[in-house]
Protein backbone atom coordinates (compact mmCIF):
# COMPACT_ATOMS: atom_id res chain seq x y z
CA UNK A 1 0.00 0.00 0.00
CA UNK A 2 1.38 3.73 -1.00
CA UNK A 3 -0.35 6.54 0.36
CA UNK A 4 -0.97 9.12 -2.89
CA UNK A 5 -1.81 13.24 -2.38
CA UNK A 6 -3.39 14.38 -5.54
CA UNK A 7 -2.95 18.58 -4.93
CA UNK A 8 -5.70 20.80 -6.69
CA UNK A 9 -6.06 24.28 -7.36
CA UNK A 10 -2.99 26.43 -7.71
CA UNK A 11 -2.72 28.02 -4.16
CA UNK A 12 -1.88 24.28 -3.11
CA UNK A 13 0.20 23.41 -5.56
CA UNK A 14 2.77 26.65 -5.35
CA UNK A 15 2.41 26.09 -1.83
CA UNK A 16 3.93 23.12 -2.14
CA UNK A 17 5.96 22.92 -4.97
CA UNK A 18 7.68 26.80 -4.78
CA UNK A 19 7.40 27.59 -0.83
CA UNK A 20 8.42 24.32 0.46
CA UNK A 21 10.20 22.99 -3.46
CA UNK A 22 12.57 20.59 -1.20
CA UNK A 23 10.57 18.66 0.52
CA UNK A 24 8.00 17.85 -2.24
CA UNK A 25 10.85 17.33 -5.12
CA UNK A 26 11.64 13.58 -4.49
CA UNK A 27 10.26 10.80 -6.73
CA UNK A 28 8.24 7.62 -5.97
CA UNK A 29 10.90 4.31 -5.61
CA UNK A 30 9.24 2.79 -8.88
CA UNK A 31 10.70 -0.01 -10.55
CA UNK A 32 10.33 1.28 -13.70
CA UNK A 33 11.67 4.79 -12.70
CA UNK A 34 15.65 3.10 -12.53
CA UNK A 35 15.16 2.27 -16.06
CA UNK A 36 14.52 5.62 -18.03
CA UNK A 37 17.50 6.80 -19.69
CA UNK A 38 20.18 4.16 -18.81
CA UNK A 39 19.55 5.06 -14.80
CA UNK A 40 20.66 8.32 -14.80
CA UNK A 41 17.41 10.32 -16.02
CA UNK A 42 16.80 14.04 -14.81
CA UNK A 43 13.31 13.85 -15.29
CA UNK A 44 12.71 10.72 -13.19
CA UNK A 45 15.93 10.77 -10.67
CA UNK A 46 16.06 10.93 -7.03
CA UNK A 47 16.73 14.42 -5.45
CA UNK A 48 20.17 14.62 -4.28
CA UNK A 49 23.32 16.99 -4.58
CA UNK A 50 24.34 15.10 -7.90
CA UNK A 51 20.62 15.61 -9.58
CA UNK A 52 20.94 18.96 -9.04
CA UNK A 53 24.13 19.79 -10.00
CA UNK A 54 22.69 17.49 -13.55
CA UNK A 55 19.58 19.51 -13.35
CA UNK A 56 22.02 23.51 -13.50
CA UNK A 57 24.15 21.98 -16.24
CA UNK A 58 21.17 20.76 -18.34
CA UNK A 59 19.62 24.37 -17.59
CA UNK A 60 21.83 26.46 -18.25
CA UNK A 61 22.95 24.52 -21.83
CA UNK A 62 19.12 24.84 -22.88
CA UNK A 63 18.93 28.30 -22.03
CA UNK A 64 21.72 29.24 -23.89
CA UNK A 65 19.98 27.36 -27.06
CA UNK A 66 16.71 29.07 -26.44
CA UNK A 67 16.82 32.25 -24.86
CA UNK A 68 19.65 34.17 -25.05
CA UNK A 69 20.85 36.46 -28.14
CA UNK A 70 23.47 33.92 -28.76
CA UNK A 71 24.38 31.72 -32.03
CA UNK A 72 22.88 29.15 -30.16
CA UNK A 73 19.76 30.37 -30.73
CA UNK A 74 20.31 31.54 -33.65
CA UNK A 75 21.22 27.79 -34.74
CA UNK A 76 17.87 26.55 -32.85
CA UNK A 77 16.16 29.16 -35.32
CA UNK A 78 17.70 27.49 -38.36
CA UNK A 79 17.01 24.64 -37.68
CA UNK A 80 13.22 25.43 -37.26
CA UNK A 81 12.67 26.97 -40.21
CA UNK A 82 14.30 24.33 -42.54
CA UNK A 83 12.35 21.63 -41.00
CA UNK A 84 9.44 24.38 -41.38
CA UNK A 85 10.08 24.34 -44.91
CA UNK A 86 10.14 20.21 -45.09
CA UNK A 87 6.87 20.03 -43.01
CA UNK A 88 4.97 22.30 -45.84
CA UNK A 89 6.47 20.11 -48.76
CA UNK A 90 5.15 16.93 -47.38
CA UNK A 91 1.74 18.28 -45.74
CA UNK A 92 1.26 20.32 -49.26
CA UNK A 93 1.93 17.08 -51.46
CA UNK A 94 -0.03 14.76 -49.77
CA UNK A 95 -2.78 17.25 -50.15
CA UNK A 96 -2.22 17.66 -53.88
CA UNK A 97 -5.57 16.45 -55.77
CA UNK A 98 -7.93 17.10 -53.72
CA UNK A 99 -6.35 15.21 -50.87
CA UNK A 100 -6.36 15.45 -47.20
CA UNK A 101 -3.46 14.23 -45.20
CA UNK A 102 -2.74 13.66 -41.49
CA UNK A 103 -0.40 15.97 -39.60
CA UNK A 104 0.58 14.17 -36.67
CA UNK A 105 3.47 12.08 -38.13
CA UNK A 106 4.50 14.76 -39.90
CA UNK A 107 4.42 17.19 -36.90
CA UNK A 108 6.70 14.54 -34.85
CA UNK A 109 9.08 14.09 -37.51
CA UNK A 110 9.90 17.67 -37.94
CA UNK A 111 9.73 18.39 -34.09
CA UNK A 112 12.28 15.12 -32.94
CA UNK A 113 14.34 16.28 -36.43
CA UNK A 114 14.75 19.83 -34.73
CA UNK A 115 15.67 17.63 -31.18
CA UNK A 116 18.18 15.44 -33.21
CA UNK A 117 19.86 18.44 -34.38
CA UNK A 118 20.29 20.29 -31.55
CA UNK A 119 21.46 17.29 -29.26
CA UNK A 120 23.52 16.36 -31.99
CA UNK A 121 24.00 17.69 -34.79
CA UNK A 122 22.40 15.73 -37.22
CA UNK A 123 18.93 15.30 -39.04
CA UNK A 124 16.98 12.70 -41.11
CA UNK A 125 15.21 12.16 -44.30
CA UNK A 126 11.34 11.55 -43.31
CA UNK A 127 12.11 8.13 -44.80
CA UNK A 128 14.67 7.07 -43.02
CA UNK A 129 14.61 3.96 -41.47
CA UNK A 130 16.56 4.07 -38.26
CA UNK A 131 14.59 7.41 -37.71
CA UNK A 132 11.02 6.17 -38.26
CA UNK A 133 11.94 3.12 -35.67
CA UNK A 134 12.90 5.65 -33.07
CA UNK A 135 9.63 7.56 -33.72
CA UNK A 136 7.82 4.32 -33.35
CA UNK A 137 9.85 3.44 -30.02
CA UNK A 138 9.00 6.79 -28.61
CA UNK A 139 5.42 6.74 -29.43
CA UNK A 140 5.10 3.12 -27.96
CA UNK A 141 6.97 4.39 -25.12
CA UNK A 142 3.99 6.75 -24.27
CA UNK A 143 1.42 3.83 -24.92
CA UNK A 144 3.02 1.46 -22.64
CA UNK A 145 3.00 4.59 -19.75
CA UNK A 146 -0.36 5.32 -20.34
CA UNK A 147 -1.52 1.72 -19.64
CA UNK A 148 0.26 2.47 -15.72
CA UNK A 149 2.67 -0.09 -14.42
CA UNK A 150 1.28 -2.26 -11.53
CA UNK A 151 4.66 -3.84 -11.09
CA UNK A 152 5.62 -0.01 -9.59
CA UNK A 153 3.41 -0.24 -6.74
CA UNK A 154 3.40 -4.24 -6.83
CA UNK A 155 6.97 -5.16 -7.21
CA UNK A 156 6.20 -8.82 -6.53
CA UNK A 157 4.24 -9.55 -10.16
CA UNK A 158 8.28 -9.20 -11.88
CA UNK A 159 8.27 -12.64 -10.01
CA UNK A 160 6.30 -15.14 -12.38
CA UNK A 161 4.30 -14.63 -15.97
CA UNK A 162 1.59 -12.59 -16.09
CA UNK A 163 0.15 -9.71 -18.25
CA UNK A 164 1.51 -7.04 -16.21
CA UNK A 165 5.23 -8.17 -16.14
CA UNK A 166 5.02 -8.80 -20.07
CA UNK A 167 3.99 -4.95 -20.82
CA UNK A 168 6.99 -3.98 -17.94
CA UNK A 169 9.43 -5.82 -20.14
CA UNK A 170 8.21 -4.12 -22.64
CA UNK A 171 9.06 -1.23 -20.89
CA UNK A 172 12.44 -2.28 -20.25
CA UNK A 173 12.97 -2.49 -24.07
CA UNK A 174 11.58 0.91 -25.54
CA UNK A 175 14.04 2.26 -22.36
CA UNK A 176 17.27 0.28 -24.03
CA UNK A 177 16.63 0.87 -27.26
CA UNK A 178 16.24 4.63 -27.21
CA UNK A 179 19.01 4.90 -24.62
CA UNK A 180 21.24 2.76 -26.74
CA UNK A 181 20.87 5.27 -29.83
CA UNK A 182 21.48 7.93 -27.93
CA UNK A 183 24.31 6.61 -26.45
CA UNK A 184 25.72 5.63 -30.08
CA UNK A 185 25.33 9.34 -30.79
CA UNK A 186 27.47 10.47 -27.64
CA UNK A 187 30.12 7.96 -28.73
CA UNK A 188 30.61 9.12 -32.09
CA UNK A 189 30.84 13.29 -30.88
CA UNK A 190 33.31 12.03 -28.00
CA UNK A 191 35.83 11.59 -30.90
CA UNK A 192 35.54 15.05 -32.55
CA UNK A 193 34.91 16.71 -29.31
CA UNK A 194 37.29 19.50 -28.34
CA UNK A 195 37.11 20.44 -24.43
CA UNK A 196 36.48 24.60 -24.47
CA UNK A 197 35.64 24.91 -28.49
CA UNK A 198 32.50 26.77 -29.18
CA UNK A 199 30.07 24.12 -28.85
CA UNK A 200 28.14 23.03 -32.13
CA UNK A 201 25.21 21.26 -30.34
CA UNK A 202 23.83 20.19 -27.04
CA UNK A 203 26.11 16.84 -26.50
CA UNK A 204 29.26 18.95 -26.61
CA UNK A 205 27.88 21.41 -24.41
CA UNK A 206 26.96 18.88 -21.98
CA UNK A 207 30.27 16.88 -22.67
CA UNK A 208 32.24 19.99 -21.74
CA UNK A 209 30.28 20.39 -18.65
CA UNK A 210 29.50 17.25 -17.23
CA UNK A 211 32.88 15.36 -18.35
CA UNK A 212 35.81 17.93 -18.63
CA UNK A 213 34.16 20.87 -16.38
CA UNK A 214 32.58 21.58 -12.84
CA UNK A 215 30.18 18.57 -13.66
CA UNK A 216 32.98 16.07 -13.44
CA UNK A 217 34.02 17.07 -9.77
CA UNK A 218 29.82 16.76 -9.16
CA UNK A 219 29.78 13.08 -10.07
CA UNK A 220 28.23 13.97 -13.46
CA UNK A 221 31.25 12.17 -15.70
CA UNK A 222 29.39 8.66 -15.25
CA UNK A 223 27.03 8.29 -18.24
CA UNK A 224 25.09 11.36 -17.24
CA UNK A 225 25.47 13.10 -20.00
CA UNK A 226 23.65 9.94 -22.02
CA UNK A 227 20.76 10.11 -19.40
CA UNK A 228 20.15 13.90 -19.22
CA UNK A 229 20.23 13.78 -23.19
CA UNK A 230 18.02 11.28 -23.41
CA UNK A 231 15.23 12.76 -21.24
CA UNK A 232 15.53 15.72 -23.58
CA UNK A 233 15.37 14.47 -26.74
CA UNK A 234 12.59 11.61 -25.63
CA UNK A 235 10.22 14.66 -23.93
CA UNK A 236 11.09 17.37 -26.11
CA UNK A 237 9.47 16.38 -29.17
CA UNK A 238 6.90 14.53 -27.84
CA UNK A 239 5.36 17.74 -25.92
CA UNK A 240 6.55 20.15 -28.97
CA UNK A 241 4.73 18.17 -32.10
CA UNK A 242 0.92 17.67 -29.31
CA UNK A 243 1.38 21.25 -28.52
CA UNK A 244 1.70 21.81 -32.37
CA UNK A 245 -0.99 19.10 -33.32
CA UNK A 246 -3.67 20.69 -30.68
CA UNK A 247 -2.56 24.19 -32.22
CA UNK A 248 -3.72 22.87 -36.15
CA UNK A 249 -6.80 21.34 -34.55
CA UNK A 250 -8.02 24.63 -33.06
CA UNK A 251 -6.68 26.49 -36.19
CA UNK A 252 -9.44 24.67 -38.33
CA UNK A 253 -11.50 25.27 -35.61
CA UNK A 254 -11.49 29.04 -35.81
CA UNK A 255 -11.26 29.87 -39.45
CA UNK A 256 -12.01 33.57 -38.74
CA UNK A 257 -9.26 34.09 -35.83
CA UNK A 258 -7.16 32.03 -38.64
CA UNK A 259 -7.62 35.01 -41.06
CA UNK A 260 -6.87 37.76 -38.25
CA UNK A 261 -3.70 35.88 -37.47
CA UNK A 262 -2.28 35.65 -41.01
CA UNK A 263 -2.71 38.88 -41.57
CA UNK A 264 -1.33 39.94 -38.06
CA UNK A 265 1.81 38.06 -39.86
CA UNK A 266 1.73 39.62 -43.16
CA UNK A 267 1.68 42.93 -41.47
CA UNK A 268 4.76 42.48 -39.13
CA UNK A 269 6.49 39.50 -41.53
CA UNK A 270 5.53 40.84 -44.97
CA UNK A 271 5.94 38.04 -47.70
CA UNK A 272 9.64 38.15 -48.50
CA UNK A 273 10.75 36.45 -45.25
CA UNK A 274 9.91 33.82 -42.40
CA UNK A 275 8.53 34.90 -39.13
CA UNK A 276 11.72 34.82 -36.36
CA UNK A 277 11.44 34.91 -32.73
CA UNK A 278 12.39 38.25 -32.50
CA UNK A 279 8.27 39.04 -34.18
CA UNK A 280 6.59 37.45 -31.09
CA UNK A 281 6.58 41.04 -29.31
CA UNK A 282 4.93 42.34 -32.52
CA UNK A 283 2.26 39.43 -32.83
CA UNK A 284 0.54 39.05 -29.36
CA UNK A 285 -2.39 37.47 -30.70
CA UNK A 286 -0.53 35.09 -31.32
CA UNK A 287 0.81 34.70 -28.52
CA UNK A 288 -2.28 34.58 -26.87
CA UNK A 289 -3.59 31.43 -29.00
CA UNK A 290 -0.34 29.80 -28.33
CA UNK A 291 -1.35 30.51 -24.24
CA UNK A 292 -4.72 29.88 -24.74
CA UNK A 293 -4.21 26.65 -26.50
CA UNK A 294 -2.17 25.66 -24.01
CA UNK A 295 -4.68 26.26 -21.19
CA UNK A 296 -7.55 25.00 -23.23
CA UNK A 297 -6.02 21.53 -24.19
CA UNK A 298 -3.62 21.28 -20.89
CA UNK A 299 -2.26 18.53 -22.74
CA UNK A 300 0.08 17.54 -19.68
CA UNK A 301 -2.90 17.19 -17.23
CA UNK A 302 -1.14 15.59 -14.36
CA UNK A 303 3.02 15.57 -14.09
CA UNK A 304 5.23 12.91 -13.14
CA UNK A 305 4.71 11.92 -9.47
CA UNK A 306 6.63 13.53 -6.84
CA UNK A 307 7.37 11.81 -3.19
CA UNK A 308 7.61 13.51 -0.44
CA UNK A 309 11.51 13.74 0.74
CA UNK A 310 10.63 14.40 4.82
CA UNK A 311 7.80 14.40 6.96
CA UNK A 312 5.92 18.06 6.07
CA UNK A 313 2.91 19.96 6.83
CA UNK A 314 0.57 21.44 3.92
CA UNK A 315 -2.25 23.24 4.64
CA UNK A 316 -2.54 22.15 8.01
CA UNK A 317 -1.87 18.03 6.71
CA UNK A 318 0.37 16.08 7.91
CA UNK A 319 2.23 14.63 4.68
CA UNK A 320 4.63 11.29 5.68
CA UNK A 321 7.99 11.00 3.96
CA UNK A 322 7.41 9.09 0.92
CA UNK A 323 3.82 9.90 -0.09
CA UNK A 324 3.40 9.75 -3.68
CA UNK A 325 2.34 13.15 -5.06
CA UNK A 326 0.60 14.13 -8.09
CA UNK A 327 0.31 17.16 -9.35
CA UNK A 328 -3.16 18.59 -11.01
CA UNK A 329 -2.04 20.78 -13.54
CA UNK A 330 -5.91 20.26 -15.36
CA UNK A 331 -7.26 22.16 -12.17
CA UNK A 332 -5.13 24.93 -12.46
CA UNK A 333 -6.05 25.76 -15.97
CA UNK A 334 -9.43 25.62 -15.80
CA UNK A 335 -10.38 27.03 -12.14
CA UNK A 336 -13.51 29.35 -12.81
CA UNK A 337 -11.95 31.67 -9.77
CA UNK A 338 -9.36 32.27 -12.47
CA UNK A 339 -10.35 31.93 -15.78
CA UNK A 340 -13.60 33.59 -16.61
CA UNK A 341 -15.75 30.68 -18.30
CA UNK A 342 -12.50 27.93 -18.65
CA UNK A 343 -14.50 25.69 -20.67
CA UNK A 344 -14.67 28.11 -23.78
CA UNK A 345 -11.55 28.98 -26.11
CA UNK A 346 -10.92 32.49 -25.67
CA UNK A 347 -7.26 33.68 -26.87
CA UNK A 348 -8.73 37.38 -26.32
CA UNK A 349 -8.80 36.78 -22.23
CA UNK A 350 -5.05 37.06 -22.39
CA UNK A 351 -4.70 40.74 -24.89
CA UNK A 352 -6.34 43.97 -23.70
CA UNK A 353 -9.44 45.71 -24.68
CA UNK A 354 -7.60 46.75 -28.18
CA UNK A 355 -6.18 43.07 -28.60
CA UNK A 356 -2.38 44.82 -29.29
CA UNK A 357 -1.16 44.15 -25.79
CA UNK A 358 -0.11 40.16 -24.31
CA UNK A 359 -1.18 40.39 -20.18
CA UNK A 360 1.56 38.25 -19.26
CA UNK A 361 1.23 37.85 -15.95
CA UNK A 362 -1.84 36.20 -17.00
CA UNK A 363 -0.05 34.15 -19.30
CA UNK A 364 2.41 32.87 -16.51
CA UNK A 365 -0.40 31.17 -14.66
CA UNK A 366 -1.17 28.35 -17.36
CA UNK A 367 0.61 25.43 -15.69
CA UNK A 368 1.95 23.16 -18.23
CA UNK A 369 5.50 22.83 -17.49
CA UNK A 370 5.00 22.67 -13.56
CA UNK A 371 6.41 24.50 -11.00
CA UNK A 372 9.46 24.42 -8.63
CA UNK A 373 12.12 22.07 -8.69
CA UNK A 374 10.61 19.61 -10.75
CA UNK A 375 9.76 22.41 -13.74
CA UNK A 376 10.16 21.19 -17.16
CA UNK A 377 13.72 22.77 -18.51
CA UNK A 378 12.62 23.17 -21.68
CA UNK A 379 9.94 25.02 -21.07
CA UNK A 380 11.18 28.38 -23.10
CA UNK A 381 12.67 25.92 -25.93
CA UNK A 382 9.01 24.50 -26.55
CA UNK A 383 7.59 27.42 -26.41
CA UNK A 384 9.56 28.98 -28.81
CA UNK A 385 9.44 26.19 -31.34
CA UNK A 386 5.25 25.96 -31.01
CA UNK A 387 6.33 29.73 -31.77
CA UNK A 388 7.94 29.41 -35.05
CA UNK A 389 6.29 26.00 -36.22
CA UNK A 390 2.82 27.94 -36.06
CA UNK A 391 3.83 31.19 -37.02
CA UNK A 392 5.30 29.59 -40.56
CA UNK A 393 2.85 27.19 -40.79
CA UNK A 394 0.39 30.26 -40.93
CA UNK A 395 2.56 32.69 -43.04
CA UNK A 396 3.17 30.14 -45.45
CA UNK A 397 0.15 27.81 -45.85
CA UNK A 398 -4.08 28.05 -46.84
CA UNK A 399 -5.20 25.42 -44.51
CA UNK A 400 -8.46 23.27 -44.67
CA UNK A 401 -10.25 20.84 -42.67
CA UNK A 402 -11.84 18.01 -43.99
CA UNK A 403 -15.86 18.19 -44.74
CA UNK A 404 -16.36 14.97 -44.10
CA UNK A 405 -14.71 14.81 -40.58
CA UNK A 406 -16.12 16.52 -37.58
CA UNK A 407 -13.61 18.10 -35.45
CA UNK A 408 -13.94 16.71 -32.02
CA UNK A 409 -12.01 18.12 -28.61
CA UNK A 410 -12.00 14.21 -27.51
CA UNK A 411 -8.31 12.98 -26.92
CA UNK A 412 -5.99 9.82 -26.74
CA UNK A 413 -4.99 9.71 -23.27
CA UNK A 414 -0.99 8.54 -22.90
CA UNK A 415 2.09 10.70 -21.44
CA UNK A 416 0.43 13.28 -22.89
CA UNK A 417 -3.35 14.15 -23.89
CA UNK A 418 -3.41 14.37 -28.01
CA UNK A 419 -6.30 14.59 -30.51
CA UNK A 420 -7.33 12.04 -32.10
CA UNK A 421 -6.20 12.26 -35.67
CA UNK A 422 -7.85 14.37 -37.98
CA UNK A 423 -6.81 15.53 -41.41
CA UNK A 424 -6.19 19.00 -43.14
CA UNK A 425 -5.65 19.90 -46.82
CA UNK A 426 -2.58 22.39 -46.97
CA UNK A 427 -1.98 24.76 -49.98
CA UNK A 428 0.84 27.51 -50.41
CA UNK A 429 -0.04 31.13 -49.44
CA UNK A 430 -1.12 33.29 -52.78
CA UNK A 431 -1.11 37.07 -51.72
CA UNK A 432 -1.69 38.52 -47.84
CA UNK A 433 -4.87 38.13 -47.19
CA UNK A 434 -6.97 40.79 -44.83
CA UNK A 435 -7.85 40.01 -41.45
CA UNK A 436 -11.48 40.64 -39.99
CA UNK A 437 -12.73 41.61 -36.54
CA UNK A 438 -15.54 38.89 -35.71
CA UNK A 439 -15.08 36.89 -32.80
CA UNK A 440 -13.66 33.61 -33.01
CA UNK A 441 -16.60 30.84 -32.27
CA UNK A 442 -16.15 28.76 -29.20
CA UNK A 443 -17.04 24.98 -29.11
CA UNK A 444 -17.11 22.75 -26.41
CA UNK A 445 -14.03 22.10 -23.83
CA UNK A 446 -12.11 18.97 -24.46
CA UNK A 447 -12.81 16.19 -21.43
CA UNK A 448 -11.70 16.24 -18.64
CA UNK A 449 -8.56 13.47 -17.74
CA UNK A 450 -9.50 10.67 -16.04
CA UNK A 451 -8.32 10.18 -12.21
CA UNK A 452 -4.50 10.29 -11.48
CA UNK A 453 -2.75 6.84 -12.01
CA UNK A 454 0.63 5.56 -10.87
CA UNK A 455 2.31 6.52 -14.16
CA UNK A 456 5.64 3.93 -14.74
Amino acid sequence: MRAVVVLNGEAAIRQALVQQGSPFAGRPDFPSFHLVSGGKSMAFGSYTPRWRAQRRVAHATLRAFSTANTPSKRLLEQHVAAEAQELIDGLVRLSAGGGYANPAPLFTVANANVMCALCFGQRYSHGDGEFRALLGRNDRFGQTVAAGSLVDVLPWLQAFPNPVRSVFRDFQALNRELHDFVRAKVAQHRLSFRPGAPPRHISDAMLDCMEHGPGAQQGLAGGYVEGTLSDLFGAGQDTTSTGLTWALLLLLKHPLLRQQLQADLDRVVGRERLPTADDRAALPRLEAFLYETLRYSSFVPVTIPHATTADVLLDGFRIPEGTVVFVNQWSVNHDPLRWKDPHVFDPARFLDAGQETLDRDLACRVMIFSLGKRRCIGDQLAKLQLFLFTATLLHQCDLEANPAEALTMDCEHGLVLKPRPFTVAVARRGAPQSGGTETAEVEPPPPPPPPPVLLS
